[in-house]
């Protein structure tokens, strides 16, 4: 294994979503993302930043932040750099200025990369794409395992075969609807997305897939999240 691969691997993935009111929170929190965190981040980890705003969300507007760090000491790493920055303090001091606060509140949650989940690489120049992000509640940890199998066997190869291509897979560490399979999905628009899907739900492995997987385990998913992002124009991976 590579050098440059041994750097992109990620231990863990930290996902930070921040709720907004519309005025000129979306735009300030925007500013300190571009001037301050991805110059600091760009320092400790090669594992490309995901920067996304809310299309279709629970909260609107609302920004999603995802970073991916090898450890937990290069996390620490990058909050220890980032509190001695001055570059980072005073983008930090320019968006909480005046009377209104930079955003309403976050959430922060810790998601580990599973076995099967990709190499995070950044885009290049390409357009902003449209993200779904997927968290899928299983039950019982033995039918997360299952469904984490799942996807590993026949179902990452159904999806790839009917244009769905995750970026990102995850078991949820911290946060909201424990356990779970968290995954995110590029789109080149919204038709592609509904192309896909379409195609997905009629194959018929899947539906033979799906029928013996809950025949063997039960319903493994009980409770499914479905959130759609627009990547920033300055996020690494758009």
């Amino acid at each position: 294994m590579s050098t440059e691969t041994n750097k992109r691997k990620a231990g863990q993935f930290v996902v930070r979503n921040y709720l907004l009111k519309n005025g000129s929170q979306p735009a300030r929190l925007h500013k300190f993302m571009q001037n301050g965190v991805v110059p600091e981040l760009q320092g400790v980890t090669n594992i490309p930043p995901i920067f996304l705003d809310a299309l279709v969300a629970p909260h609107m507007p609302q920004v999603m932040t995802i970073f991916g760090f090898e450890s937990m000491e290069q996390w620490q790493t990058f909050e220890a750099k980032a509190a001695a920055s001055s570059l980072y303090q005073t983008s930090l001091s320019e968006s909480e200025r005046g009377d209104e606060a930079p955003f309403e509140e976050y959430s922060e949650k810790l998601l580990a990369p599973t076995a099967f989940c990709p190499l995070l690489e950044a885009s290049g120049a390409q357009p902003t794409r449209t993200f779904e992000f997927r968290i899928y509640h299983s039950p019982t940890r033995r039918q997360l395992a299952a469904l984490n199998d799942r996807f590993a066997g026949p179902e990452i190869q159904i999806f790839h075969r009917c244009g769905i291509f995750p970026i990102l897979y995850t078991n949820g560490l911290s946060g909201e609807s424990l356990p779970n399979l968290t995954y995110l999905t590029p789109f080149e628009n919204l038709a592609a997305r509904e192309k896909a899907w379409a195609a997905f739900g009629a194959d018929p492995e899947w539906v033979k897939v799906r029928a013996e997987s809950i025949e063997k385990n039960g319903q493994i998913s009980a409770v499914m999240h479905i959130s759609l992002w627009k990547a920033t124009a300055y996020s690494p991976v758009r």
